[in-house]
């Protein structure tokens, strides 16, 4: 073998199977609030979300945030702390309801956002009454 066979390199070419692409990616508070709001609305229990003051006055002053009502987010880097003002209804065991509240919307919005949820935090506002039964009873008596 000559000199320069021996000196030779083979450049082998690697492919690497996962590949960072950095991306610039921001969420607005108000799409985790819509997500967060839709999650626990959905959890059997909850008759439905109140507005806090700061958004009432917002929403007398033309601020519509139907889907993100009673819904407070408050974002540090990559960690969310989500604050609930919700109506239960009456009858249910409200710490169950809270827990089952608190597991929906922190799914919902880590699997949607790719966020970390530090704490769920649950105020019950209310109890809401179902009219039917209220009828109901008003007509047997």
């Amino acid at each position: 073998m000559s000199e320069n066979s021996k000196n030779e390199t083979v450049n082998e070419v690697v492919a690497e199977p996962n590949v960072e692409i950095a991306t610039n990616l921001n969420i607005s508070e108000d799409v985790i609030g819509i997500i967060a709001g839709l999650a626990a609305s959905e959890v059997e229990g909850i008759a439905g979300m109140t507005l806090g003051f700061v958004d009432g006055i917002n929403q007398i002053l033309g601020s519509n945030k139907k889907y993100s009502k009673g819904v407070k987010i408050e974002l540090d880097g990559k960690k969310v702390t989500v604050d609930l003002y919700v109506n239960v209804t009456y009858g249910v065991k409200i710490p169950d309801v809270a827990w089952a509240a608190q597991n929906a919307v922190k799914t919902a919005v880590e699997t949607m956002t790719g966020l970390e949820v530090s704490a769920v935090n649950i105020n019950v506002q209310g109890i809401t009454f179902d009219k039917k039964e209220e009828e109901v009873k008003a007509i047997e008596e």
